[in-house]
């Protein structure tokens, strides 16, 4: 199976090319080391969605552009939820089959392209790093404290640089090859 990345544009606000944000998941995740089978879903929704989200995990209120939800290393308890009852057809109860889940990024288009002018430059330049940022927190970085906002900074700087073409330069709305809604 190998390392596989999913993702969904759930969203209608701005235009998403999704293979290429999976093919930028999956080159960080082969930098970061991730090997062997492995799982990683990427979600594209709109401001109702992630604000939702938000406020029931964060205890924030409004959109945000990315959240990331690791999932914990432990296996799930064999047996068919809810009533774990039996494995099922086709289910392996042995730990070392089962993929390591990741977790899940969710990201806000329609934040991501009013960001972005002030913040990374372009829409795809900050669709790039949010998918970078998100992937990089699944993997157990953070930025609660200078000294650890600093090493990811950097980190996605480096990921950036090398899986990243930035888009070409705009016409001053910071939406380059992006369509407004």
């Amino acid at each position: 199976m190998g390392v596989e990345v999913f993702a969904a544009d759930e969203q209608q606000d701005a235009p998403v090319d999704t293979m290429r944000w999976v093919r930028l998941a999956e080159a960080v995740l082969a930098d970061e080391g991730v090997r062997g089978d492995a799982e990683l879903s990427m979600l594209f929704v709109d401001e109702e969605a992630i604000a939702d989200l938000n406020q029931r995990f964060l205890g924030k209120s409004g959109p945000t552009d990315v959240l990331a939800f690791p999932i914990d290393e432990e296996p799930a308890d064999s047996g068919r939820s809810p009533d774990s009852g039996g494995t099922g057809p086709g289910f392996s109860s042995d730990p070392d089959e089962a993929p390591s889940l990741l977790g899940d990024v969710v990201i806000c288009p329609a934040v991501a392209l009013r960001n972005a002018p002030d913040h990374a430059g372009t829409y795809e330049d900050e669709l790039a790093l949010l998918v970078v940022h998100g992937v990089l927190h699944l993997l157990g970085m953070d930025h609660l404290d200078d000294d650890e906002a600093e090493l990811m900074e950097a980190r996605e700087r480096e990921l950036l640089a090398r899986h990243h073409s930035p888009a070409p330069a705009s016409d001053g709305d910071g939406a380059a090859g992006a369509t407004a809604p």
